[in-house]
């Protein structure tokens, strides 16, 4: 039998020059986000699968890559749901694993914790354009900060790793939970009914205020409450300052600390930020995660068309694990749709060094073959970056792959003297 040389379907793999790009993102990455405190963390790919089941994901949760139980605990016959064959599960995003690592090292760890963690996740999900079922996710969290500092932060530390990235003219949508409840609330709708308003309102950016309307009539809800919502989302887009719109406008359904803490990020992040952004106020951004309890923002790219990352702030999940609730707030880059924004647009990593190759005759062995690679060496101890190759036949077109991958300065090593001309610093080494 033939095996398959094709990845999984969802899954890809990763050639020399993609990959060339991944690391420099990366290395970007840890660099800005650790000089603004965060510290790497790492957790198992695989979780309990009762801790990715426990209704906080969303629409996530049924997206799981399920693991059978193995051995004497897989009972097939005695099965009566899938549940009963299964015990794990691969992880679809880092903020459940970060929750069940702080819960289980909190007293080993400072607080405010500021936990950087990239790794793969996973997820049964229909592929497209920058949408796999194995991706690399980037996120920043605060733990233990409950004002306002850590969404300020985490702003900023994303928005300057993009723009040294070489991002710029980007949005960071910003908006709360608790002003998708209170607009809500003004509206008509019982609590019961936010999680589907929500639902038909997180389409807007595909469906329209109008299909927005149509799709919560056809829900059955009174057409008051439907045109007093919408009515909302109009003022907010006439008005010069929609929050403030909204403060004056659902008045005691709206907590006048939820705008003041919603100014201060703004005005704050304005005042410091470090790249070319706009921030948003954005009314129709939901976040499908229901774990979210406060602010939600996500990075919008028009070159995307759509969000290449997002977060919020998530206080109620820690006590899921320990019982009592910790304050905690989080970011993540979208790393796949980046990178692939990188690649469509030509992106070239900026070569720090000069990056030489040592052409080794095949003939050439022994003592001279030692002395090549001792080169190589002394070249490498002194930050040269050399790549050592036996010399093909046709040489030309050698030269030509490397050099694209970015080798400039190339060097032949031959057995013996011959007639060639000799300028190295070695006597059988050809330049």
């Amino acid at each position: 039998m033939t095996l398959k040389k094709k990845p999984v379907n969802g899954m890809k793999d990763i050639l020399p020059e993609e990959m060339k790009v991944r690391d420099y993102v990366q290395r970007v990455i840890r660099e800005t986000y650790s000089s603004f405190g965060f510290t790497p963390i790492e957790t198992p790919c695989m979780e309990d699968i009762s801790n990715l089941t426990n209704k906080q994901g969303g629409e996530n949760e049924k997206l799981i890559f399920k693991v059978m139980k193995r051995g004497e605990k897989l009972k097939l016959d005695a099965a009566e749901s899938e549940m009963d064959l299964v015990d794990y599960g691969m992880r679809y995003d880092l903020t459940v694993p970060l929750c069940r690592f702080y819960a289980n090292h909190a007293n080993d760890l400072p607080s405010p914790f500021k936990a950087l963690q990239m790794g793969n996740v996973w997820r049964a999900d229909r592929p497209q354009r920058g949408r796999y079922r194995q991706f690399m996710q980037c996120d920043i969290d605060i733990l233990g900060e409950p004002s306002n500092l850590a969404e300020i932060e985490l702003i900023l530390a994303t928005t300057t790793t993009l723009g040294k990235i070489g991002f710029q003219n980007f949005e960071i949508r910003i908006n709360e939970r608790r002003i998708l409840k209170a607009m809500a609330a003004y509206s008509g709708f019982s609590e019961e009914e936010y999680d589907n308003v929500f639902i038909i309102l997180d389409k807007m950016d595909k469906i329209g205020l109008d299909g927005v309307a149509a799709e919560l009539t056809k829900e059955g809800y009174p057409e008051a409450s439907v045109e007093k919502y919408l009515f909302l989302f109009q003022g907010v887009e006439a008005a010069e300052d929609g929050i403030t719109y909204l403060a004056e406008t659902l008045g005691d359904y709206l907590e006048e600390s939820v705008v003041q803490n919603m100014q201060e990020i703004a005005q704050a992040v304005n005042a410091s930020k470090a790249a070319k952004f706009e921030l948003v106020f954005d009314p129709t951004l939901v976040r499908g995660m229901s774990y979210y309890t406060g602010t939600i923002f996500e990075i919008n790219m028009p070159q995307f068309g759509g969000s290449c990352g997002g977060g919020g702030r998530y206080d109620k999940m820690v006590g899921s694990f320990t019982g009592r609730e910790v304050p905690a707030c989080g970011f993540s880059i979208g790393f796949e749709r980046i990178i692939l924004l990188l690649l469509e647009s030509g992106f070239h990593v900026p070569d720090q060094h000069v990056k030489t190759v040592y052409m080794v005759e095949k003939g050439l062995s022994g003592e001279l073959l030692k002395e090549v690679i001792k080169s190589a060496q002394n070249a490498r101890s002194i930050g040269e970056q050399v790549l050592v190759v036996r010399m093909n036949k046709n040489k030309k077109f050698q030269k030509e792959q490397l050099e694209k991958e970015g080798y400039t300065n190339f060097l032949e090593f031959y057995n013996k003297l011959d007639q060639r001309e000799t300028k190295g610093d070695l006597p059988w080494q050809n330049r």
